[in-house]
């Protein structure tokens, strides 16, 4: 419990109880990421709900703002942080990893962040016109994401969340969760592609960085969000077209 208390309290800004956790709980509260983004879908999915009740647009413009609110644009700055160091080093993995480590955003950190607001935007407009409870299943799926790269990718920053996580992830954590995975596809056939989604990003910051740093955690869980959106949106154009 208190692990998850701990995954909630750095995933979300929802209030939670203050516990005594030492750098093991923080690394093993990697193993709750996948529940967390569940509590996320459901409240982002119930204000796409709520607010597609008065227009489809509104409903999507909810669910983006509450999914930014809930999460406090964390995995953003991820992304915003990888952008930037990527659009700065010119192929040096040492500037790279520098400007990644700036605070500051700079011109590709915005670009990225506005394509990736525009991109969920018109993708749960498209999602919610089929049915507003798979929303509830993309920030879910993405958070095994963290999982995977903990085992598959070497921490590139010695004290960051990549050397922290590294070595949590158990193998019975990446089965249990495979498997609940695999059950929701049942209902969602179009989350069978993300283990492909995962791989493909572990794939793109291992040819791009070498490894995993907490940044390109959150820019790895932005990306599979709206790969998931994505692959949701045409399944179901094509149920329409079908139809």
């Amino acid at each position: 419990m208190k692990r998850l208390v701990v995954a909630f309290g750095f995933l979300t800004r929802l209030p939670m109880p203050r516990v005594e956790a030492g750098a093991n709980d923080f690394a093993a509260a990697i193993r709750c990421y996948p529940l967390v983004g569940l509590a996320i879908g459901v409240l982002v999915a119930a204000a796409g709900w709520a607010g597609a009740s008065i227009d489809p647009w509104t409903g999507a413009c909810s669910a983006l703002l509450t999914w930014i609110a809930v999460t406090g644009a964390l995995h953003l700055d991820g992304l915003a942080d990888l952008a930037d160091g990527l659009g700065a080093a010119h192929g040096d993995r040492t500037r790279l990893l520098a400007v990644m480590a700036d605070p500051h955003v700079g011109s590709f950190g915005v670009v990225a962040i506005v394509a990736q607001m525009l991109a969920k935007l018109v993708l749960l407009h498209a999602v919610g016109l089929t049915a507003w409870w798979l929303v509830i299943l993309v920030p879910f799926a993405a958070r095994m994401g963290p999982l995977a790269w903990a085992v598959l990718l070497p921490p590139l920053r010695a004290g960051g969340l990549g050397a922290a996580v590294a070595g949590a992830v158990r193998s019975r954590d990446l089965v249990g969760w495979a498997l609940l995975l695999a059950l929701a596809a049942v209902a969602a056939p179009a989350l069978l592609t993300v283990p492909l989604l995962i791989l493909a990003v572990a794939a793109w910051l291992r040819r791009k960085l070498g490894g995993v740093t907490g940044d390109a955690h959150g820019a790895g869980i932005e990306l599979v969000e709206t790969g998931v959106l994505l692959a949701f949106a045409i399944a179901g154009a094509s149920a329409g077209a079908l139809g």
